[in-house]
């Protein structure tokens, strides 16, 4: 009977080695999946293929360089974050590798926002403004230049052409009549639905 006993410790003596490899497999699947986005891909023979693999081998430590070769992403991603936001110039300044670029749009940005938000400046009244400065500099500059001897500024010449002008107006004067006349066959009762979407 006692030798019985001990027969049956043996069998099950090699039953949580085995049990134990299975769970450090599981764990490799599992941070496998997470690392490497989950392919689905993979059928189920590959994966008792690679089960039955993992038991016949030992397992090694990993090296610290091959530890270093791979690469956890955040969320499982597999593009860097410069690549992410579009690469180049912008995602340069998203990531602070251009500093005086980066600073230039923050503090521009954080100017915008004293203007607009904190002193309840209008988009409109900044333009005029400007304008208004631009003009000043341009006239004094060119009444400066009789006294210092040098050229006066370059100013364009603009002209609008006819043409462009009056086909925007014909077009505009179409879709306004268009309109009008839409109205009339509402108010006089004749389109129901058109007057259920216009309430």
């Amino acid at each position: 009977m006692a030798e019985e006993h001990k027969h049956d410790e043996s069998v099950i003596a090699p039953e949580p080695a085995v049990e134990v490899v299975e769970r450090e497999s599981l764990m490799d699947k599992i941070s496998e999946k997470i690392h490497h986005g989950g392919d689905s891909s993979s059928s189920s023979s590959s994966s008792d293929d690679e089960d039955d693999k993992k038991k016949k081998k030992k397992k090694k430590p990993s090296s610290p360089s091959s530890m270093q070769s791979k690469v956890y992403r955040l969320f499982g991603r597999e593009k860097p974050v410069h690549k992410v936001l579009g690469g180049g110039k912008p995602a340069d300044i998203f990531m602070w590798k251009n500093k005086k670029m980066s600073g230039g749009v923050l503090g521009g940005a954080t100017a915008a926002w004293v203007l607009f938000e904190l002193m309840e400046y209008h988009l409109l009244t900044l333009i005029c403004h400007v304008m208004i400065v631009v003009l000043a500099v341009l006239f004094l500059w060119s009444n400066a230049t009789m006294f210092i001897n040098k050229s006066p500024p370059k100013i364009p010449e603009v002209h609008i052409p006819e043409e462009p002008i009056l086909q925007l107006a014909s077009g505009l004067r179409i879709e306004i009549n268009r309109g009008f006349s839409s109205l009339r066959e509402i108010a006089s009762g004749r389109e129901l639905k058109k007057f259920l979407i216009l309430n």
